[in-house]
């Protein structure tokens, strides 16, 4: 949703300034990365079940939850660091459209939002990862 966000306020700039293509195609992209980090996490739980060895592993009632909470707090932390973080890639978007050459002072804006994605990564992949041990 936050892609979509960006890419309909990029289009309408570059509608006018396609000069801005690059620009515009970085701070679109950047809500997506949250994406990645949630197939990251579906794969680390796979393979801590043994799915990619043909060989799975006995999982406990405990493991289950785990994984689960895994999933969770990767699918919240990310779906909501997403959606604000597109709010501001829009807003960037605009700032853009006035003035092409700050789009290196407002990409760090919007790519603070993606350190709370980060943080839920990172927790998620302890709690998958020391699951199994």
């Amino acid at each position: 949703m936050a892609i979509r966000a960006a890419g309909q306020k990029g289009a309408g700039v570059l509608a006018e300034q396609p000069d801005l293509f690059g620009k515009i195609l970085l701070l679109t992209a950047l809500p997506g990365s949250q994406g990645v980090y949630g197939l990251l996490i579906a794969i680390l739980i796979l393979a801590q079940t043994g799915m990619f060895a043909d060989a799975m592993v006995p999982l406990t009632l405990s493991h289950g939850v785990a994984f689960v909470i895994a999933g969770l707090i990767m699918g919240v932390s990310a779906i909501s660091s997403a959606a604000l973080q597109g709010k501001v890639v829009v807003a960037a978007i605009g700032g853009v459209a006035r003035n092409g050459d700050i789009s290196g002072k407002l990409l760090p804006l919007a790519a603070l939002i993606e350190t709370y994605a980060i943080l839920g990564l990172l927790i998620a992949i302890f709690i998958a990862n020391f699951a199994v041990k």
